[in-house]
């Protein structure tokens, strides 16, 4: 799937960009230009990495105020592909260090006879009734 040249353009202006003008304008605002030109005078071999992790908790104010007005605006939706997974391809987790998952616990077993779906109902009345008793 190919990726919206607008949306990568967003995206890349809410990740990179904004951090790094955000840095700027805090640099310029507290010291002025030569606060700014600091952060390439050659002491950091990544001023551009400095200044966006500078920036980056302005810029996720930002983000999450842009959300709030629009959702999606600040942090952009990422475009994902679902497809269905055959039962055979999903991996079997067991063991000992394996947790309690959905697909490790097997179906319940089918009653062969209506005698035994009515009683395995009549377990669930009163659970379900012995439940509502101690919620009331």
């Amino acid at each position: 799937m190919a990726a919206d040249p607008l949306d990568s353009l967003r995206l890349a202006l809410m990740q990179d960009v904004l951090p790094v003008g955000l840095a700027v304008v805090e640099r310029a605002r507290k010291g002025g230009a030569s606060q700014v030109l600091a952060a390439f005078d050659g002491t950091s071999a990544d001023p551009l990495g400095q200044l966006r992790q500078e920036g980056e908790p302005a810029a996720s104010q930002v983000r999450e105020n842009l959300d709030r007005f629009q959702p999606g605006l600040g942090n952009p939706v990422m475009k994902v592909e679902v497809r269905d997974v055959a039962v055979e391809d999903v991996p079997v987790v067991s063991g000992p260090e394996a947790g309690p998952t959905s697909w490790d616990t097997p179906p319940p077993p089918t009653p062969a006879d209506p005698a035994e779906l009515l009683a395995a109902l009549g377990r669930i009345e009163e659970r379900l009734a012995l439940l509502q008793s101690r919620l009331a």
